[in-house]
């Protein structure tokens, strides 16, 4: 409750400098936050089912315009002016120093992009100054190499009818060394935005529930969940590959003083790729859109909504 007042009352700080705006005043400096949204296509939205694109001419990164950062500009653009460079498939090194070349929407032989290729796009950090007071970060995924992971899954998961757990027994012995990538490279970037703006408060934004606790809910073969992936690699992608990651986004967060973790696995429990309700689209959407496990627009609502209150919190606490 007190979280929520909070946000209230910053809500309203906002309209009444909007009021002071009309009168003719001008707004307190202070009032200004300086955002950037960094991240991966967790973060820019991607998919269809996540809104449309918006920049013209493209770029290739896919940001939606129902994507996180752009409902939490919607919802906050009073107290937040934001930059956001997220960029579809970027890794955590795209993020910290290394220049992308986005690849739009061209994923042959499932689809071509008309536009492809695309300019290299610099790294996200670039967007990072001294000017910066709040940093929303959200990767780790393609650093972890998820989207192969499922593409081997589903391989292996045709091949063995969804018998056992062939996804596992082929990749298991390596997902640690790919945490431990991920951790390492988590911690530099880390390092690197604080240099970059040293004032700036920085959110970790973690990943939602993307598989069920309970897998029976997934359907084998039905391409709007997990496809030919077999339930024991479904539960196995839970327990030692995705909570793990989130672990790990967490642990890097949690080293550095100027951070802080947002976790979306908890409010969106029930809302996995084999739930009704689905906050996360499976490989395709109906009719006929390809949406590679990515979250929907309900998903990025809610995101939004942890976002924001991380966001509110620590201007209240500043």
């Amino acid at each position: 409750m007190a979280r929520f007042r909070t946000r209230l009352a910053l809500l309203g700080s906002a309209a009444a400098l909007t009021a002071v705006q009309f009168s003719g005043a001008q707004p307190a400096a202070a009032a200004d936050y300086q955002w950037v949204a960094l991240g991966d296509s967790y973060t820019a939205g991607v998919t269809r089912a996540a809104g449309d694109i918006f920049e013209i001419p493209r770029d290739g990164c896919e940001r939606t315009d129902r994507s996180y950062p752009q409902v939490i500009d919607r919802d906050l653009g009073g107290l937040f002016d934001l930059t956001n460079v997220s960029c579809g498939a970027a890794t955590v090194e795209n993020i910290t120093d290394a220049p992308q070349n986005p690849s739009g929407r061209n994923l042959p032989p499932l689809s071509e992009d008309p536009d492809y290729p695309f300019p290299a796009v610099p790294s996200q950090s670039e967007a990072v100054g001294p000017d910066t007071d709040v940093i929303t970060v959200g990767t780790g995924g393609n650093t972890l190499g998820f989207a192969d992971i499922l593409l081997k899954c589903t391989e292996l998961g045709g091949e063995s009818g969804g018998k056992g757990t062939p996804c596992k027994d082929a990749l298991g012995s390596d997902i640690q060394t790919r945490l431990d990538k991920v951790s390492k490279e988590y911690d530099r970037m880390l390092a690197a935005l604080h240099e970059r703006a040293p004032k700036a408060k920085i959110l970790a934004v973690g990943y939602p529930t993307i598989v069920p606790e309970d897998t029976a809910k997934c359907s084998y073969g039905d391409l709007t969940q997990f496809g030919t992936i077999a339930q024991g690699d479904l539960a196995w992608l839970r327990t030692d590959v995705l909570e793990p990651l989130n672990k790990a986004i967490e642990k890097s967060a949690g080293t550095q003083e100027t951070a802080g973790f947002v976790d979306l696995s908890t409010s969106s429990r029930n809302h996995s790729v084999c739930d009704d309700a689905k906050w996360v689209e499976g490989f395709v959407t109906l009719p006929d859109q390809l949406s590679f496990v990515h979250p929907n627009a309900l998903g990025h609502r809610n995101t939004a909504d942890q976002v924001e209150e991380a966001m509110l919190n620590l201007i209240a606490s500043s």
